[in-house]
């Protein structure tokens, strides 16, 4: 039997625990901004506007500056390298204006999805390499979280027993390189939907990569009340000709957590996986109101179903930055009325000074975000 070597002094714990615990407040969630050059590229073209540095940072400022009552929605935002470096037209740093309203920033700390050799087209994430130094210097620029996302996909071979293996030893040494230098590392094992398999076969592959993830953090010793967990929902896959409930979805994802995830995690901060804004809304509000005990808050982590009505209202005009910030702001309401189980679809969150285009926001909302074999 191994013994413990000291990994965390109390006070080190003390401050992991606490900045877990800030981000997931009662009623907050996420801001996933952490879009690579890439992905913005991807967004960006999708509206017609072209992919430059000014129109990114002009892109985040929306988010960034959205009225106060954002702090109240959302606990953390995780950045991108370039992000976490910009600052908004009059020169005041992202950073600075999220710290001021008592939101947690966070980085994506990842190189990114490379092929895992002797799987059928499996993959694991790198960017170990030099992770002590980038996170050591994340901290001291004001980062006080970080996030790495491995990424694992059904079918008929997959995942393979060496890439669940793999993607969790990878997220384990990540979680414990974060933990020194005092950043909680949020653990993404990202199931793609990709495929046409049932819920049944979600729930039982998600249970076993979590089993995984979380016998690799405790083989690793890492302090589970400092750190945060980013899994998929319980889905079906996105060509499965059978479909499931909202309540379906939300008892099958809430049984695998209860067979995987440790209690002293204090905090499950769902991705959105491909669903629409108002699906994901949706889902996450049912997961909260499942009657199953729950020990851990169950919010939001989310991209591009916190950020697509947003986009398109932008379209990469200045004029239209205040409809694009009402619009944002709503699905932040609404997000956060769900992650405490108290939304209602039918009922209209509190956006103050919506003009028109109601209808094409709602529109906007019910539109898939599904990308086949997703990267970013």
């Amino acid at each position: 039997m191994t013994h413990q070597a000291p990994a965390l002094t109390p006070e080190q714990k003390k401050e992991l625990n606490e900045i877990a615990l800030q981000i997931i407040s009662p009623g907050k969630g996420i801001l996933a901004a952490d879009e690579s050059v890439g992905s913005m590229a991807k967004r960006l073209t999708q509206i017609g506007v072209e992919n430059t540095e000014e129109n990114r940072r002009f892109y985040r400022q929306i988010l960034m500056t959205a009225d106060d009552r954002v702090k109240t929605f959302i606990g953390g935002v995780i950045f991108f390298h370039e992000t976490l470096y910009q600052a908004t037209d009059d020169g005041t740093p992202f950073i600075n204006i999220i710290k001021e309203r008592n939101i947690v920033a966070g980085i994506k700390v990842d190189k990114g999805v490379v092929p895992l050799a002797g799987t059928n087209g499996e993959s694991t994430t790198q960017g170990l390499d030099g992770l002590a130094e980038r996170c050591a210097q994340y901290k001291k620029d004001g980062a006080d979280f970080a996030k790495w996302r491995c990424v694992l996909k059904i079918s008929a071979t997959t995942p393979s027993a060496l890439a669940i293996l793999e993607n969790a030893n990878v997220l384990a040494r990540y979680a414990s390189i974060c933990q020194q230098n005092g950043i909680v590392p949020i653990v993404e094992p990202e199931i793609l939907p990709d495929g046409e398999h049932d819920l049944k076969k979600c729930q039982y592959v998600t249970e076993k990569v979590l089993g995984a993830v979380y016998k690799a953090l405790s083989d690793h010793h890492i302090y589970l009340e400092g750190t945060l967990l980013k899994p998929n929902m319980v889905t079906p896959g996105h060509s499965c000709p059978t479909k499931y409930s909202p309540e379906e979805i939300a008892t099958a994802t809430v049984t695998a957590l209860r067979r995987t995830v440790p209690p002293a995690v204090p905090g499950v901060t769902f991705l959105s996986g491909g669903q629409s804004e108002e699906e994901a809304t949706v889902n996450l509000n049912a997961i909260n109101k499942c009657p199953l005990s729950k020990p851990w808050a169950l919010t939001f982590s989310f991209g591009r179903a916190l950020q697509a009505s947003a986009l398109n209202a932008w379209g990469g005009e200045k004029d239209n930055m205040q409809a694009a910030q009402d619009v944002f702001m709503k699905r932040a309401e609404v997000n956060s009325l769900a992650s405490l189980g108290k939304y209602e679809p039918s009922i209209e969150p509190s956006t103050e000074g919506e003009g028109g285009g109601e209808g094409e926001g709602e529109d906007a909302a019910n539109q898939s975000l599904y990308i086949e074999d997703h990267a970013y």
